[in-house]
């Protein structure tokens, strides 16, 4: 049976990290978010102020990211981002872990960098960012459960701006490695419906995408019977 398009909209934090956005790109992001009913939005952090003001009063969450899209900042960085978007309104921080240093095998230093960010979100909501596309499975499974251990929210498989983002096998992988106290999110090439509704069969109950509308019409339009043609987004989240 397939879930409801309120259900399905409220797994998705509609994105609005691309570097070209525009205010008012961000802005009609927003409205789409506000309309959709969307768990969230994803906003680039010089937008949380923008996006707090346009969300309010909708129950939209505002996300925004921290050592985007890299992971490779300061510790001290990510502390004093996190507190300043806390600041600005934040309602969740998806957060890089530091890649290199996890595939160099340092997890003291990645568990610390990601502790310390959870420690400024001040009770926010964090997904970590693994960046699949660099790891081997085994990594992945370390990264899991560091997060875990480090008192995060959320797994999540991409920036959307690495060489490939989620997969079935991702998703599967790290449901499996983290207590069903934490949630999977991915993004990177969710762009239809079908897609999506692989992965969240798979485990996963957040979405970053930018396709939302296209998504959700579809939805919409298979529970009145209608025959659709797949929408897919062209840009790279």
């Amino acid at each position: 049976m397939l879930p409801s398009v309120d259900r399905i909209a409220k797994t998705i934090d509609h994105s609005l990290l691309r570097p070209e956005l525009t205010t008012t790109d961000v802005q009609k992001g927003c409205e789409i978010a506000a309309t959709r009913a969307t768990a969230s939005v994803c906003v680039r952090p010089s937008d949380v102020s923008l996006a707090t003001t346009a969300l309010a009063g909708t129950g939209v969450l505002v996300g925004t990211v921290v050592g985007f899209p890299h992971g490779n900042t300061l510790t001290v960085t990510k502390i004093a981002e996190t507190r300043a978007l806390v600041e600005a309104g934040a309602d969740e921080i998806d957060m890089v872990l530091h890649i290199g240093r996890l595939r160099s095998g340092q997890v003291g230093y990645v568990h610390d960098d990601i502790a310390a960010v959870v420690a400024a979100a001040q009770g926010r909501g964090v997904k970590v960012i693994l960046e699949n596309a660099y790891l081997d499975d085994e990594q992945k499974t370390t990264a899991c459960r560091i997060v875990e251990q480090a008192g995060a929210q959320f797994v999540k498989t991409s920036t959307g701006f690495a060489p490939s983002g989620a997969t079935l096998a991702d998703i599967q992988l790290m449901r499996a490695a983290v207590s069903p106290a934490i949630h999977v999110k991915a993004a990177g090439g969710v762009r239809t419906l079908d897609t999506l509704l692989e992965l969240y069969a798979a485990g996963a109950t957040r979405f970053g995408a930018t396709a939302t509308e296209s998504i959700l019409d579809d939805l919409a339009a298979r529970h009145r019977g209608e025959k659709t043609d797949t929408v897919t987004a062209t840009d790279g989240y």
